[in-house]
């Protein structure tokens, strides 16, 4: 049973398949974030655009 529970503590096959998880989920947050930032970006961008075309549209 000490043999089978010691083999079972240096099996770090699992650890690695972890950590390459968590590396990919931080990936994918870091990601999310910047379309959103990026996106939020555009939106304000396109909402000036917008509003200086209704100005001069209602100036001529």
């Amino acid at each position: 049973m000490k043999t089978i529970f010691a083999r079972l503590m240096k099996d770090e096959s699992g650890a690695t398949a972890i950590e390459y998880g968590l590396i990919a989920a931080l990936i994918s947050v870091a990601l999310i974030t910047g379309a959103t930032a990026l996106g939020d970006s555009l939106d304000s961008m396109f909402n000036a655009l917008s509003g200086q075309m209704t100005t001069a549209e209602t100036n001529m």
